[in-house]
């Protein structure tokens, strides 16, 4: 690894297409993909001491004999989870991070039908994105629970993104849009490139996309206009026209 660092994170969005950009990223040359996607190093609360944290264990996941490409993890809760931007940027202060953006409503949807088709929810969607998210109440933002039950939460971007500029600054962040990867993978790759200060990126089979298949039933249109109305807050609202379009209703 160059210096001994990443040199870039995919830190968001969950249920976005972050394993086809994974996917792509990991066949360019002068990258190094990890063994595994998400790693979940910067947003782990068990097993690593942040006073003094081990790198090592960052660092095993990628073979020691490559330090001329540039490495790079993508874990897509980190961009969400409380601490994990802060820990990046006490492990590398010039870290470069790539986000991928889908309708908030289409990803809470996606999200709710992850967790119940693997069991660690059992509610409907209109409970889960109502009533549901008291099960957040009252918890540290640290706690399991909100790796799960945050299917409206993760979907206020802005609030997000605001704590990433102040942390990186506007010139280390790239913006993708999920519905350009999977329109136009060419031109989104070209940005990266252009970026990440690579070579273009080779030619290749697409990749599809990890978003999730349309299926029934879909999210009622109460269900739709609910979301929609908690995402109208300006700030979010002008992210959104930037980095989605809405698709679902």
């Amino acid at each position: 690894m160059r210096h001994g660092r990443l040199g870039f994170v995919v830190a968001g969005v969950q249920k976005a297409g972050t394993s086809a950009l994974f996917s792509y990223l990991a066949r360019h040359p002068s990258l190094l993909s990890p063994r595994q996607k998400e790693i979940h190093f910067f947003d782990d609360e068990g097993h690593i001491d942040w006073t003094k944290p081990n790198y090592d264990l960052l660092h095993q996941f990628f073979p020691s004999d490559k330090e001329d490409r540039i490495a790079f993890e993508a874990t897509p809760i980190s961009m969400f989870w409380p601490n994990a931007l802060d820990r990046i940027a006490a492990y590398n202060p010039e870290m470069r991070l790539i986000l991928i953006f889908r309708d908030p409503i289409e990803r809470a949807w996606s999200h709710w039908r992850m967790e119940v088709s693997r069991g660690a929810d059992n509610v409907p969607f209109a409970y889960a994105i109502r009533a549901g998210r008291a099960r957040l109440h009252g918890l540290c933002r640290s706690h399991p629970s909100w790796r799960t039950y945050s299917y409206v939460e993760r979907g206020f971007y802005w609030r997000q993104i605001r704590n990433l500029f102040r942390i990186f600054g506007r010139q280390n962040v790239l913006l993708l849009r999920s519905n350009d990867l999977r329109r136009d993978p060419a031109a989104v790759l070209d940005s990266i490139a252009a970026f990440l200060q690579v070579e273009p990126f080779p030619h290749g089979e697409e990749v599809i996309e990890h978003v999730g298949t349309r299926v029934c039933p879909q999210p009622s249109n109460g269900d739709v206009e609910y979301l929609r109305t908690l995402y109208a807050e300006k700030s979010n609202s002008s992210l959104l026209r930037a980095v989605s379009s809405w698709t679902i209703g």
